[in-house]
């Protein structure tokens, strides 16, 4: 495979049905009990750290429009850690991500959903898949490109179908190649269908642009382990504007990112559609993007739907 991620085939495909979030580690934070409440220090000082931005879409949005689905890549863990703070040892930008979770159909917030975030790092490496390296699974990871120049001439035609991947790479699931899981977790929607991680802002590697996956469960119920039951309404992708690609790009550690970057025009997953595709909505002080980035999106989802992560909502 040469890039991370393309729809899978039926025979990848998981029962979606029954999902389990662990809430792993000491500093995990748990629901208290079924329609319990969170203790407040995972994220405590969240209004001193960064201004409250707007949610997008809360007005003059056009919220009956669907999210677009996206293929869920091979890199998923259905059992990451219950948390806001996602960053763990990771360097990088800090970006605090606020999504507002809302049904397309009536605009009404979805609350006491479960949204799942998961993302590289500044490298361009996922946790769970240090072994992939920066590029995809198979082969060196995207590493070393090959030394020398191709000899010889092609000789008959092709036959058979053309292999999967290019520029958005990859085949169905991959299983875990270790133990890490930062740049990874899960939070709850609270009543207004809102609900804010802290993260870095990701890197990039070989066939695909700077984007977070994200998903999306309902109908599900939260106890003392975390996240039982419910079903999968949303997968999708968020992504960022070239602008601010490219001002994380003068940036340690990006800076020493050597991957050829895919800018998001040339992505073959993101759909094109502004925000209805995930785009995000940026706040950042030009000229000191160091300093730190707030990204806003409204998802507007059905709740009635089961997506497979195939992308084919």
């Amino acid at each position: 495979m040469t890039g991370h991620e393309t729809a899978r085939g039926p025979k990848h495909k998981r029962d979606l049905t029954r999902r389990k979030v662990i809430a792993a580690g000491a500093g995990a934070v748990v629901a208290a009990g079924v329609g319990g409440t969170f203790a407040a220090g995972a994220f405590a000082g969240e209004e001193t750290t960064a201004a409250r931005a707007k949610t997008a879409g809360t007005s003059g949005e056009a919220c009956y429009k669907l999210t677009s689905e996206t293929t869920e890549g091979p890199y998923y863990i259905d059992a990451d850690k219950l948390r806001r703070d996602i960053t763990e040892d990771q360097d990088g930008i800090p970006l605090t991500l606020r999504l507002k979770v809302i049904d397309s159909d009536t605009c009404k917030p979805l609350a006491n959903a479960a949204v799942d975030i998961w993302h590289c790092n500044a490298l361009g490496i996922y946790s769970g898949y240090e072994a992939m390296g920066s590029g995809g699974g198979g082969g060196d990871g995207g590493g070393t490109p090959p030394s020398g120049a191709p000899t010889g001439s092609p000789t008959g035609a092709p036959t058979g179908s053309p292999p999967g991947g290019g520029g958005g790479g990859g085949g169905g699931h991959e299983e875990p190649t270790d133990d890490e899981r930062y740049l990874r977790g899960t939070w709850r929607t609270d009543k207004k269908g809102e609900v804010v991680f802290r993260t870095v802002f990701p890197g990039w590697y070989q066939g695909r642009c700077v984007h977070i996956h994200t998903k999306v469960h309902v109908n599900g119920t939260w106890t003392d382990a975390g996240y039982e039951g419910g079903t999968t309404c949303h997968t999708g992708q968020l992504f960022f504007d070239e602008a601010s690609v490219l001002a994380t790009a003068e940036v340690e550690p990006y800076s020493t990112n050597t991957t050829t970057r895919t800018t998001l025009d040339e992505d073959t997953i993101y759909p094109g559609n502004g925000t209805e595709g995930g785009l995000l909505k940026l706040k950042y002080k030009k000229g000191a993007i160091a300093k730190g980035v707030v990204a806003t999106l409204t998802l507007g989802v059905d709740p009635g739907a089961t997506q497979d992560g195939t992308g084919a909502g």
